[in-house]
């Protein structure tokens, strides 16, 4: 009885013992989901703020704010001779004829101060709007119309609530004249809030208000143009050669090293690279986009050449045993067999290695394409900026009014890359075959 006593009483503590170690082992694995789940719902957090504070500063940068002004257009300012010569057309100081209406509608008995804060109301681009009017329409010269014309960047900061409007505010962009006037064209309907389309059809200036990202979308295109032609081929080759054809011995498991090691390499060493080669050595153009390709296509390549050795060794030997049992050759076999089945994979590792460099600066910094360009390029030998870089320029604006854009430019940048993953997934799910 007693050593019954015993065993029961053995088999108690060691039940016990079991339940706590059990007890103790949910536990962890309790706090560590806890964890787990803390850790998702903080970086969920973290991303939410942050694409909500662009979205919150960018929003406003896809509006513009215009004026109605009743325009005069004097014959006297645009064509004194009346001779209606081209030349004479599309030299006159039409930004006289901005002055007259601002000072007609707001303050007739304006003086040189006072018509210089009205001009300063209007956005420069008024008097190349008023001119392609004229120009387009001579017939127009002594008669009065009235025209939508766009608005400087200070006024449009204050129309969207962007800076403050009341008088005497610390951080005004306007003085307390130009809100009093600024309020009587609202109270008469004579401002307005329309869709910046010069945000997408032009390229940068040094006014905000007549900036866009159009320079930088044709740059970022004809670069990633080059990188794709150059990195795919050479990347895919690679991958074919490396996984197919190429003994193993040191050299190729040194290559192999060299190739995974490029993939970590920060960015800015291709920049480097770039540089010394491509611009002193080749002499390509400073800040073009054939130089900014090459420099991606350099970044490119490792993730393009891992991701097709990937592709490669999903495809079961079998299908290789079977064409090589038909009697096809080396080359056949992978030709006509193992890389078609192995390129979406291979695809989905392209456009992940151009999602990356459409986001890469530093590299681009390296090669001179900081520049201001305000020309769109018409070719990749063209000098141009991409949109990474635009928006580093704009982020290092004084300029308030450069915020909005550079917001702006951001969330189109974010809708470039998640629509280039989100082909990726839609191509990896449409090919993805289960052996």
């Amino acid at each position: 009885m007693t050593e019954m006593a015993q065993t029961t009483a053995a088999a108690t503590r060691t039940a016990e013992t079991v339940a706590a170690r059990l007890g103790r082992r949910y536990a962890a694995e309790r706090r560590f989901r806890a964890l787990g789940l803390a850790s998702i719902l903080m970086s969920v957090a973290f991303l939410a703020i942050l694409l909500g504070t662009i979205v919150q500063k960018g929003w406003t940068g896809f509006m513009q704010t215009q004026i109605a002004l009743e325009v005069s257009f004097d014959p006297q300012v645009i064509d004194p001779d009346g001779g209606r010569d081209p030349l004479t057309l599309d030299t006159a100081d039409y930004a006289d004829l901005v002055r007259n209406a601002m000072a007609a509608r707001l303050a007739p008995d304006a003086d040189r101060n006072a018509r210089r804060d009205l001009s300063s109301m209007v956005s420069t681009m008024a008097a190349d709007q008023l001119r392609r009017m004229v120009t387009g329409n001579p017939a127009l010269i002594g008669t009065k119309a009235t025209v939508w014309l766009l608005a400087s960047d200070k006024l449009d900061m204050v129309s969207k609530g962007q800076a403050p409007r009341q008088p005497g505010a610390v951080g005004n962009v306007l003085n307390d004249r130009q809100l009093a006037w600024l309020g009587a064209l609202e109270e008469a309907g004579q401002t307005r809030k329309t869709f910046n389309t010069t945000f997408f059809t032009a390229g940068d200036s040094r006014a905000p208000e007549q900036a866009g990202i159009w320079g930088a979308v044709v740059g970022s295109f004809f670069s990633l143009a080059i990188t794709l032609l150059v990195s795919f081929p050479l990347g895919v080759a690679t991958a074919v050669y490396l996984e197919e054809f190429a003994p193993t011995n040191r050299w190729t498991d040194l290559i192999e090293v060299n190739i995974n090691n490029l993939a970590a390499v920060p960015s800015v060493v291709f920049g480097l690279l770039g540089l010394a080669v491509f611009l002193n050595v080749f002499h390509l153009p400073r800040s073009s986009p054939v130089a900014g390709g090459l420099v991606l296509a350099l970044i490119c390549l490792p993730t393009i050449i891992i991701a097709g050795r990937a592709a490669l060794k999903a495809v079961p030997p079998s299908i290789r045993q079977a064409a090589a049992g038909l009697g096809a050759s080396p080359l056949q076999i992978v030709s006509h067999h193992v890389l078609p089945l192995a390129m979406p994979g291979m695809l989905t590792g392209t456009i992940l290695g151009m999602a990356r460099a459409l986001g890469e600066t530093a590299p681009l910094l390296m090669i001179g394409m900081v520049a201001f360009i305000v020309d769109i390029p018409k070719s990749p030998l063209d000098p141009s900026a991409v949109l990474p870089v635009q928006i580093y320029l704009w982020a290092g604006s004084s300029e308030r009014a450069f915020v909005e854009k550079t917001s702006a430019a951001i969330m189109v940048l974010l809708l470039f890359l998640v629509s280039m993953n989100m082909v990726a997934i839609i191509l990896r799910k449409k090919f993805e075959r289960r052996w």
